[in-house]
């Protein structure tokens, strides 16, 4: 985080999200704490929704936007992920046009770790790629709320409240988004097993 200085001689260890950012209204060389306890989950989370190149400047973005509205952070939550994740989103959703491209193109290999004949590991391999690619093609076609929820809750563990907080949207709309998207998932790939389909989105 280029633009903000470490806090030198402020033990902030101990404090909450919600108090960091309360005392770098004051001191805003402590909310660099907020970014270190952060920063990697919302860059994980920006990586798997555009890519790896986009997420390293989306997550300076994303938390110099926090640090602009740090004076106007809600410190009853004692958590500031659910509000960096809504951030983040929503920078993703200025990028959502290039979004649909990103998902058909993005492929990702993860090695077998059984001790499978080479001719096994190549098949599972070519199985688990055309699944990620028909799960991503069916992500590139939900609607932007619904895709949005699900990832949150599918790729971050969120809980339904902290997706509500992270979005803005009341706890029923995230319910009601997730069973819509994971209704719409399961439709667009009939005929592969419901925990196939899980596994392979909760791996990303």
């Amino acid at each position: 985080m280029r633009r903000l200085r470490r806090a030198k001689d402020v033990d902030v260890g101990a404090l909450t999200d919600a108090e960091v950012v309360d005392r770098s209204v004051r001191e805003p060389e402590t909310f660099a704490a907020i970014f270190d306890r952060h920063a990697p989950h919302i860059h994980r989370y920006l990586a798997r929704r555009l890519g790896s190149a986009a997420a390293d400047d989306l997550v300076a973005e994303t938390f110099l936007a926090a640090f602009r509205r740090r004076d106007r952070y809600d410190t009853g939550c004692p958590n500031a992920r659910p509000w960096l994740y809504g951030i983040a989103t929503n920078l993703v959703a200025q990028q959502r046009r290039t979004e649909e491209r990103e998902y058909r193109l993005r492929q990702a290999y993860h090695p077998a770790t059984s001790e499978a004949s080479p001719a096994d590991r190549v098949a599972a391999e070519v199985t688990a790629r055309s699944l990620r690619r028909h799960l991503l093609d069916a992500l590139a076609g939900l609607a932007d709320g619904d895709r949005d929820v699900l990832l949150l809750v599918a790729w971050e563990d969120l809980t339904y409240e902290e997706v509500a907080a992270a979005l803005a949207i009341p706890v029923g709309t995230v319910r009601s988004r997730l069973n819509r998207a994971r209704r719409l998932l399961r439709e667009r790939l009939a005929g592969e097993p419901a925990d196939t389909i899980e596994e392979v989105l909760s791996n990303g």
